[in-house]
């Protein structure tokens, strides 16, 4: 779901129903500012839509205050999408013809994020073909039409005409922003890797395998080409991508690398940053006439900086930074460092019960921006990141 949401309200006798979608919007933890024109005050007041939306009413192209900051680009540029209901016979034609007339159209003509239209009007507005030419004129320019539906209207007439009830409108708003993911290819990497002492023995961490798995299922949900590379787990795996399994660094490297090119790469994976050069043959034996061994470390190749440097490398790649101590400074360098485009870093020193429990704390690592969401579940983690994968494909 988009979580910034300008809803224009246009003057029709639907508008009452503008309320009931601004509450909706709002129970998915969306933010909504409204912008109505004055034929929409004729059937809902300025007190209703601000006490339901939180926030001021827009109306004027004229407020003083707004546009000395120049209020109505800024409005442009704020949402994630800009949703019509009801959208009059009036306004539409006014867009498809580039008027700017009061705030509502100069809105619609500056912005650049989607638009979606709730058309409502009489059955023989409707179906006036100078209406459906400026309607298909937006349609062929990316607006999405939501309705309008078939049945008796506030006239006395029957037929198409009455704009979609808000339910449906949320519904097409939630489909609408998850088609950015279909059938992208997604790899996501997870759990921790084994590194061999002997046959039997094995340098390893925490790592439980949990969160790379719900946001593989994660992605899953929104009609993705998933693949996960795991390394050994004790948790069900996903029936709902492709799933390889893998023990080592070595063997998780050389997975990742031959399995195909990605849109997306999601690095979760606790990968070892180092093997024993020589593994022994067998089980190692504690004698009283021998002291420990002595474990030669080199270090496992860097899978993350591999994909990362590829010529030919997937659009988006998120790395994972575990830190214990510095987890801002720490996963800034590793942005950096490694050449990904996104870091979600979280703590796991010991006191957190992050790294192999139920829940994780993140910080969302950009370029320009951090921004930090506080403890959940690991479901609700991969779902986060999955909306913020979806802000960049859905744009």
């Amino acid at each position: 779901m988009f979580k910034k949401v300008v809803l224009i309200i246009s003057g029709g006798i639907a508008a009452y129903k503008s309320l009931e979608l601004i509450r909706l919007i709002k129970k998915t933890e969306a933010e909504v500012k409204c912008v109505a024109t004055e034929a929409a005050l004729e059937f809902v007041t300025p007190a209703t839509i601000e006490h339901l939306s939180g926030e001021p009413l827009r109306i004027s192209l004229h407020d003083r205050d707004e546009e000395i900051k120049m209020g109505h680009i800024e409005l442009a540029r704020w949402p994630d999408a800009i949703v019509v209901a009801p959208a009059t016979a009036n306004i539409i034609s006014s867009m498809a013809n580039g008027l700017a007339n009061d705030l509502a159209q100069t809105l619609l003509l500056a912005t650049t994020k989607p638009i979606y239209l709730a058309p409502a009007m009489n059955v023989r507005m409707w179906e006036n073909p100078i209406f459906q030419g400026n309607l298909s004129l937006l349609k062929e320019s990316g607006a999405a039409v939501i309705g309008p539906e078939e049945g008796e209207m506030a006239c006395g007439e029957y037929g198409l005409g009455r704009m979609s009830e808000p339910s449906k409108i949320l519904d097409n708003l939630k489909k609408k922003k998850l088609k950015a993911l279909i059938n992208k290819k997604i790899l996501v990497t997870s759990g921790p890797t084994h590194e061999h002492i002997d046959e039997i023995r094995y340098i390893t961490n925490k790592s439980s395998g949990k969160q790379g798995i719900e946001i593989a299922r994660s992605l899953s949900e929104v009609s993705s080409d998933v693949t996960l590379v795991t390394g050994p787990v004790n948790i069900d795996l996903p029936d709902c991508c492709r799933v390889i399994r893998v023990e080592t660094a070595m063997e998780m490297h050389e997975a990742v690398l031959n399995s195909g090119d990605y849109d997306i790469a999601i690095f979760v994976a606790a990968v070892g940053d180092w093997r024993v050069k020589n593994i022994s043959t067998g089980k190692i034996k504690k004698t009283e006439a021998t002291k420990p061994p002595d474990l030669e470390l080199i270090e496992n190749p860097d899978i993350l900086k591999s994909v990362c440097s590829k010529r030919h490398r997937p659009e988006l790649i998120i790395g994972f930074a575990a830190e214990t101590d510095n987890v801002i400074k720490n996963a800034k360098k590793k942005l950096k460092k490694k050449g990904c485009d996104w870091v979600i870093a979280n703590k796991v020193s010991k006191d957190t019960h992050n790294m192999g429990g139920d829940n994780n704390e993140v910080f969302l690592i950009k370029e320009e921006k951090i921004i930090h969401y506080k403890k959940s579940s690991k479901r609700e983690v991969a779902k986060i990141i999955r909306e913020e994968i979806i802000k960049k494909f859905g744009d």
